[in-house]
């Protein structure tokens, strides 16, 4: 089943480059694995997946520590400044910073493990309550103030958009984002390139690459349902 639907995924992810003219090597597709175990990461791994995305610090940790050491994880998650010490050397990218108290933390332990933090700054573009991320018009300034940060290398943006029926609707969103990453790149702000834009996940990553995703964040189109009552 999961080499199926790893298959299937890569088909979509081709047809929407091919539709909206770009290359395929533009975007790269992160494979959610948050709540599945091990073998499944090892199957999904034997399959060619070397990229991870995991929510939340102690099972990225854990698998970091069981899995081969040419994987590259992702902290996809909200992450709380008192765990920040455990992956800010372990995680390539960090895809949800969205406050001045997260971002010094982030500094201060990546100072202590002697590494630069890559980090892309959460957009609430819908402006969702009960999302995490920055409003649009906090980017800018917020991008401004952390790129001074030695230990940090602000690489770009990432949202969360709504879940919704008709991935369509969110096209606006994910152009939003995209405008705004333009924005920033036109201010040429030292210590940030800000030319990785994460957004689209398995519901809505076809149009959010036709909107200029450079990753996609897809977890149930390739491993299925969640299994919460997952044990490691």
């Amino acid at each position: 089943m999961l080499k199926t639907q790893l298959t299937e995924v890569e088909r979509r992810i081709q047809a929407a480059c091919k539709r909206a003219g770009r290359k395929r090597e533009e975007v790269t597709l992160i494979a959610v694995s948050k709540t599945k175990p091990i073998e499944v990461l090892k199957e999904a791994y034997d399959l060619g997946v070397r990229i991870f995305g995991e929510n939340k610090v102690q099972e990225l940790t854990e698998k970091y520590e069981q899995l081969p050491s040419d994987i590259h994880w992702h902290m996809i998650g909200h992450l709380q400044t008192n765990k920040v010490k455990y992956i800010v050397d372990k995680a390539e990218l960090i895809h949800s910073v969205d406050s001045l108290k997260l971002a010094e933390t982030i500094e201060r332990e990546a100072e202590k493990k002697n590494c630069i933090a890559r980090i892309l700054v959460e957009v609430n573009v819908a402006e969702e309550e009960s999302k995490f991320g920055l409003k649009t018009s906090e980017v800018i300034p917020f991008v401004d103030k952390i790129s001074k940060y030695p230990h940090i290398n602000v690489c770009g943006l990432m949202t969360i958009a709504p879940f919704v029926e008709n991935p369509e609707k969110n096209r606006p969103i994910f152009a939003d984002l995209r405008k705004l990453s333009v924005d920033i790149r036109h201010k040429n702000v030292d210590n940030s390139n800000v030319s990785i834009l994460s957004m689209g996940m398995t519901n809505d990553y076809e149009v959010a690459i036709e909107e200029g995703a450079t990753m996609v964040r897809v977890g149930t189109g390739i491993f299925g349902a969640r299994d919460y009552g997952m044990k490691m």
